[in-house]
């Protein structure tokens, strides 16, 4: 039996290397994204993005960052939490059409808000284990956490936080984070042999993805007003 093939990281160099990849892998991986961002953006409700304020985001980055978790786990948090904060808002829109419900909508909202901070750090704390190989957020490191800001929570109220959040989203946590889109342009980029150093290029991006997030509302109507030429958009051009 022949010695098994070396793999090589692209990121053990001491720079990203980008356009390593084969033009036909890269083109099916485009497709593959393209169809997931459709899928996702048809079934936006109106609430879509209200979860993304800057205040979250905000939380989600410096909490990330004071746990040593990579980029993508940061934003990974912020789309998990976005979704199941969405869930829980279908589930109240159809309880408020109900008026025989009103009493079990008033106990669905006093729950969100007595949880919230506990929900958002779950989320966090659950993106973490998707990046399995590097740093994972454990019970204690999040209970001290909670602790220090006056909430005390014990650690089967911390896996029943997780377990609420999986089985609204049924347990489909593994969404396609920004991140992701933009290494995958990048990758085009090196593809067509563009000249600008990865490194720095890579640099920059991850500079104007923080800074969407953090000021999406100012971001995304500047853009809009701008590439629509009116600054009163209607409901389509929204």
């Amino acid at each position: 039996m022949g010695s098994p093939t070396k793999v090589v990281s692209r990121y053990h160099s001491s720079e990203p290397v980008f356009g390593a990849v084969a033009g036909g892998v890269i083109q099916d991986a485009l497709l593959h994204m393209a169809r997931e961002n459709e899928q996702y953006l048809s079934e936006l409700c109106e609430e879509a993005g209200c979860f993304k304020e800057t205040q979250i985001v905000e939380f989600v980055f410096l909490l990330s960052e004071k746990w040593s978790l990579t980029e993508s786990a940061r934003y990974q948090a912020i789309e998990i939490f976005e979704r199941f904060m969405l869930t829980l808002i279908k589930e109240a829109s159809h309880l408020t059409r109900a008026k025989e419900e009103d009493g079990k909508w008033a106990s669905v909202k006093q729950q969100i808000e007595s949880t919230y901070v506990l929900r958002l750090v779950s989320c966090i704390q659950l993106a973490s284990k998707l990046s399995f190989h590097y740093s994972i957020v454990n019970n204690n490191v999040v209970l001290r956490f909670l602790k220090s800001l006056g909430f005390s929570y014990t650690t089967e109220e911390l896996l029943e936080s997780e377990l609420a959040i999986l089985k609204a989203l049924h347990f489909q946590i593994n969404f396609p984070a920004p991140f992701a889109y933009v290494e995958m342009l990048l990758e085009v980029l090196g593809y067509n042999g563009y000249m600008l150093p990865t490194k720095q290029l890579l640099e920059m991006c991850r500079h104007l993805l923080a800074l969407t997030y953090l000021l999406r509302s100012s971001v995304y109507d500047t853009l809009l007003k701008t590439s629509i030429k009116n600054s009163s958009p209607n409901e389509l051009q929204l």
